[in-house]
């Protein structure tokens, strides 16, 4: 399926190290996922690990440095496993990958953590991709407080907002309460037209897209009607105590140390929160200290609170972004 003799790479195999297996159980359906369109999978493997692989239909070769070659033969296997109920994206295999060279993961027959599984409105289901994304979300399941950092496109407020809807349709909480520091200073929403929600309503679009995936238009529409989920900037919390809720503070690093506080001490019995933002992005004035960051220094050895921290390697948007947070990274430690 993916000849060398085929394709000219930079890789030298000719060093004489090599490994070879056969993939199994024998799965037509799941090889081609697993190799993807114009065997590109295949490719992208090859390019991340500097190696050559060479397939007849189930049975691989891998050769080149022979330290790498165990850590590919397990990424491939793992990805063998993941294609048998999981579309392999570029996006997929990339996260997959950078779990295998940190951690050489050995996955068995899935990469879903016990009972992590949501469901989507159309039917097709929502998992944590890769080892950040589980942590995260097995800390949201065992935590009442849940801190997830790192730049955009990691899935931070999107999982959020799924946790929330499990957690709502299983009766674990009676409401969701999705809250944003809308604008950094307050008196902006009122150049804006209409009434509160809808001068918010644009701060908050990225959650409302998450919920309608999750449980389709109208049956959002019909629970905010009747107060199931409430969508309120973060002014709004102070005096109020929230119990059997599911509230996500979004954007958390443009919240002050004091307003960090006062949203913290309104958990109620029975809520659960969680807390998502990206420190490299704080729109703050500068003489402002980030209530997200502090929050991060005095509370991750509580007890009952996670922390995930998300990477570069975690975004799973367009490769252009990784690259992008990248090059803001370098530029900021000149």
């Amino acid at each position: 399926m993916h000849d060398s003799e085929n394709q000219a790479s930079s890789y030298g195999a000719n060093n004489g190290t090599s490994v070879h297996f056969e993939l199994t159980p024998l799965d037509n359906k799941r090889l081609i996922n697993l190799c993807g369109p114009a065997n590109q999978n295949l490719t992208q493997i090859e390019n991340f690990y500097h190696v050559k692989i060479n397939s007849r239909s189930h049975q691989f070769e891998i050769s080149g440095e022979g330290r790498r070659l165990k850590a590919v033969k397990s990424a491939i296997l793992t990805l063998y496993n993941v294609a048998g109920h999981e579309t392999l994206s570029p996006a997929t295999v990339r996260l997959y990958l950078n779990d295998n060279i940190e951690n050489e993961l050995l996955i068995s027959n899935s990469v879903v953590l016990d009972g992590i599984d949501f469901k989507k409105s159309r039917g097709s289901k929502i998992r944590g991709r890769g080892k950040s994304q589980q942590q995260y979300l097995g800390q949201i399941q065992a935590n009442d407080l849940t801190i997830g950092v790192g730049p955009a496109g990691t899935g931070k407020t999107y999982l959020a907002v799924a946790s929330a809807v499990d957690a709502l349709e299983n009766d674990l909480v009676d409401r969701i309460l999705l809250v944003r520091p809308a604008v950094e200073a307050g008196e902006r929403l009122g150049f804006l037209p209409g009434d509160l929600a809808q001068k918010i309503d644009p701060y908050l679009r990225p959650m409302y897209d998450a919920l309608f995936e999750m449980m389709g238009q109208q049956k959002v529409a019909k629970c905010i009607e009747r107060n199931i989920i409430e969508i309120a900037p973060l002014a709004y919390m102070r005096g109020r105590t929230l119990s059997d809720a599911f509230i996500i503070l979004d954007e958390a690093q443009n919240t002050t140390i004091d307003q960090m506080k006062m949203f913290l001490t309104r958990i109620g019995f029975g809520s659960k929160a969680v807390i998502t933002g990206d420190i490299t992005q704080v729109d703050l004035p500068r003489d402002k200290t980030s209530g997200l960051r502090h929050a991060l220094k005095i509370l991750s050895a509580i007890e009952g609170v996670g922390v995930t921290r998300f990477e570069k390697d975690d975004i799973v948007r367009h490769p252009l972004v990784k690259k992008i947070v990248t090059a803001y990274e370098d530029d900021e430690s000149k």
